[in-house]
């Protein structure tokens, strides 16, 4: 998905008009059309704005990551290990591998 057809999608999920997603981003809704057409691409400043508006990562907003993070406990915990040191990072990456494991493996017996 290229970025003109991820604000327009996220736009209308949010039922906001191009107007009100271009006040919020410090834009024109003109501008935001164009956007959505493709016809111009945002700075990163701009596209900034728009994902933060629309409540997305500027990574899934430029189709880097098909994953959305709505929760903010979970961006903050992942920000909180980027700053761990790599030793405890790796630790707690093996406890997290061992259960996401272990959830799959109960997902695939209980079918």
């Amino acid at each position: 998905m290229n970025i003109g057809s991820a604000i327009t999608l996220l736009r209308k999920q949010k039922e906001l008009s191009r107007e009100e997603l271009g006040a919020k981003a410090g834009t024109s809704g003109a501008v935001i059309g164009r956007y959505e057409r493709n016809e111009i691409t945002p700075s990163v400043e701009i596209a900034n704005k728009i994902a933060l508006a629309l409540e997305v990562s500027l990574d899934f907003l430029v189709g880097n990551t098909s994953t959305i993070v709505k929760d903010k406990k979970i961006l903050q915990r992942i920000e909180d290990i980027s700053n761990m040191p790599n030793e405890e990072q790796n630790q707690l990456f093996n406890v997290i591998d061992a259960l996401i494991r272990d959830f799959k493996a109960k997902k695939a017996y209980s079918s």
